[in-house]
């Protein structure tokens, strides 16, 4: 199981600096710019290759866990945000002021998926007998604090609510929620590691 979690924390740590790189060489503002828009940059090709790597570590931590006794639940979501992953940096969101296309859709829902997923995943985890279980309940609670945050400009424009980008910062508060995704899913990484298998997950299986 160590060589599944090194992987892990190798791959997860790739896709961390693909994404810092992208930010870096993109120039744009994070506080307004959401993510998805760095996939126009010339160097947009670092988003899918970022999410990617993100998506495999997810894959690893999950078998990790499933080896050591986690309940199917825990197991299935980090499965369900490794295939938004995927989804995500296949299917690219449309250009600012163009209709909602196919791909766009596909891009929108897959990362509210990925969004929820990790919090709850996260908070199954923190129950579990873990070394870090109170820093990923934290995560966790964070991650779903700014999750709403997200939704909550789709959801008073449905209500005809006029509201800006400076009224909540889409790009500051969709990092926030990417940061401790990723952040729940290393942590699971690094609670496993050189711990014995039989002491690595305390939890039922639910």
């Amino acid at each position: 199981m160590r060589g599944l979690l090194v992987s892990a924390i190798a791959t997860i740590g790739a896709g961390s600096a693909a994404m810092t790189v992208l930010h870096a060489d993109a120039g744009l503002d994070p506080l307004h710019s959401v993510i998805s828009e760095y996939a126009f940059q010339p160097a947009g090709w670092l988003l899918p290759t970022s999410l990617t790597a993100f998506a495999v570590g997810a894959v690893l931590v999950a078998e990790a866990l499933r080896r050591a006794g986690a309940g199917r639940w825990t197991v299935a979501l980090l499965l369900a945000w490794a295939a938004s992953m995927v989804l995500i940096g296949a299917f690219p969101t449309d250009r600012p002021g163009v209709p909602l296309s196919l791909s766009g859709g596909i891009h929108r829902y897959a990362a509210f998926v990925a969004f929820l997923v990790m919090p709850v995943a996260g908070l199954l985890l923190a129950r579990a007998r873990l070394r870090y279980a109170a820093a990923l309940r934290v995560l966790s609670a964070v991650a779903i604090g700014a999750l709403v945050l997200v939704v909550v400009p789709y959801v008073v424009r449905v209500f005809g609510i006029p509201l800006t980008n400076d009224d909540i910062p889409a790009g500051l508060t969709q990092r926030v929620v990417v940061v401790t995704e990723v952040g729940v899913l290393a942590l699971a990484a690094l609670s496993m590691l050189g711990a014995p298998a039989r002491r690595v997950y305390g939890l039922a299986r639910a």
